[in-house]
């Protein structure tokens, strides 16, 4: 074990540096983003030493991967975490998101009012006031909310 690990040490870097990308990609789904940089700086040291740019010694491999995580950390930080922090909301349209129904008493913005759909007792709320006996159509779904509005 120790041949292997003094006599190619660039091969080492290459497999150690794909181990801490799969990590971080399929484990941690890129939730911390200096495993990334850690990978990558693990994988270029290694070519450097492979294609002869960096001496195949210990001290070269740790002055490498800490000026190349560094480097890699302070140029990619900003935009990584800008794409990370980027939400996409959507709406869902369900099934009975254009359920109609008459409702039994008046309907506001403060969702006093309920609806029994599928065994569940929905709040109901409308932008506008809709009074009892008026046909609704439900227009978006909430947890445990349906919007509604007159027809």
């Amino acid at each position: 074990m120790d041949f292997i690990l003094q006599s190619d040490i660039a091969n080492v870097l290459l497999i150690l540096g794909i181990a801490v990308l799969i990590l971080e990609s399929v484990v941690l789904g890129f939730s911390t983003i200096v495993l990334l940089f850690l990978g990558l700086s693990l994988l270029l040291t290694g070519l450097g030493m492979k294609i002869g740019l960096l001496d195949a010694t210990y001290v070269a491999a740790l002055w490498s991967n800490t000026l190349v995580t560094s480097v890699l950390a302070f140029t990619l930080w900003k935009p990584l975490r800008r794409m990370q922090s980027k939400v996409e909301v959507q709406n869902i349209d369900s099934d009975f998101a254009k359920e109609t129904f008459v409702i039994t008493t008046d309907v506001d913005i403060r969702g006093e009012s309920t609806h029994l759909y599928s065994g569940i007792k929905w709040k109901l709320k409308s932008h506008q006031p809709i009074n009892a006996g008026t046909m609704v159509k439900v227009v978006k779904t909430d947890v445990g909310v349906m919007w509604v509005e007159a027809l």
